[in-house]
């Protein structure tokens, strides 16, 4: 058994009270750190926060749009990580993986660097045969159905306010969401080869047709690992002008978008 230590005089030694200064700073530092490991299982594990820097899901995202991505979605690989570029190891499968449904708007990594992250569409399952005839959708050699609506207001590649053609489309499985097409029926993407989506792989478009770098693009973007999905588009939770910076909170009650504030995303 341990004997007390003792001081000259025969009376028990005693630890010094912590000074409450110093007993306030352990305190905060350790409510920190707790803060911090809290959100980074949140942001490992449940929700990602992005913004959209460029306008090739207009009208369904638009540039200045802050949304929340669940990592759940879709299960768990490598690239759910925060810093996944940096991580020195090889894994292409994922735990607890659910596959992309058509239609869901997804973040995943570019196969080309398995680091930039991209938003589009996921339009093309493992299996399925993509073609663009005349601006017009096709899978699996039919063509898939959309209803031209009122034109939409944007900006030509010059930034001159102008209108384009907007049409609803039905994907084969019922998912039903905006696209439009800037150069009309005629763009460069509007006319393509016969893309067949490889095994354990997806086809990613964006909405904006003619204005989107996205799986068409084999060079760039190409087929897309099902290892490479970060999560699923869930909620735009702010959304402010474009070229308005978000942390100039004096210019939010005229730039602030607040009708989208808060909306899901389909």
């Amino acid at each position: 058994m341990e004997r007390a230590r003792l001081d000259h005089e025969g009376k028990p030694l005693t630890k010094p009270a912590e000074t409450g200064t110093w007993a306030s700073i352990r305190e905060t530092l350790k409510v920190g750190i707790q803060a911090l490991l809290i959100a980074l299982v949140v942001r490992t594990l449940l929700f990602q926060p992005f913004n959209i820097p460029s306008g090739s899901l207009v009208p369904t995202l638009l540039i200045g749009d802050y949304l929340f991505v669940s990592k759940y979605s879709y299960g768990y690989s490598k690239y759910s990580l925060p810093l996944s570029e940096y991580i020195p190891i090889q894994a292409d499968g994922r735990i607890w993986g659910a596959p992309p449904k058509q239609g869901d708007i997804a973040v995943f990594k570019l196969p080309k660097d398995n680091s930039t992250d991209y938003i589009k569409r996921v339009i093309g399952l493992p299996g399925d045969r993509i073609q663009m005839i005349d601006g017009v959708l096709n899978i699996n050699g039919k063509a898939v159905k959309r209803e031209r609506i009122a034109d939409y207001e944007t900006t030509d590649p010059y930034g001159q306010p102008t209108k384009v053609p907007q049409y609803l489309e039905t994907l084969p499985n019922g998912v039903v969401h905006h696209v439009i097409e800037r150069d009309g029926d005629n763009g460069f993407w509007d006319k393509t080869e016969l893309y067949t989506v490889p095994a354990g792989h997806y086809f990613m478009m964006g909405d904006n047709r003619d204005n989107s770098t996205d799986s068409r693009d084999l060079a760039n973007v190409g087929y897309v690992p099902f290892a490479n999905f970060v999560g699923r588009a869930e909620m735009i939770f702010f959304s402010i002008d474009e070229g308005t910076p978000a942390w100039q909170v004096w210019n939010w009650p005229a730039h602030v978008r607040w009708t989208r504030l808060f909306t899901t995303i389909h």
